[in-house]
């Protein structure tokens, strides 16, 4: 999967491991109250975040490679 823009989800990714981060962590100064929707939502929250950021990377050196290859510079043959 190739996203068209993977700057985008970078920065997704980047904010929803942030939240699954903070968010816990207030949980345990009792900031905001546990409940079982919000730890599962962190958790989730983490767990996307990681996966689209995974994503996001490859996608980004994808279209780096193909840029490169439309440029023709080609780094393969040498």
């Amino acid at each position: 999967m190739i996203f068209k823009y993977p700057g985008r989800v970078l920065a997704i990714a980047i904010a929803m491991m942030i939240f699954g981060v903070v968010a816990p962590f207030l949980m345990v100064l009792h900031l905001v109250e546990s409940t079982f929707f919000l730890n599962f939502l962190s958790f989730i929250a983490t767990t996307l975040g990681f996966y689209l950021g995974i994503i996001g990377f490859s996608s980004l050196h994808i279209k780096s490679r193909r840029e490169k290859d439309k440029s023709g510079r080609n780094d393969w043959e040498k």
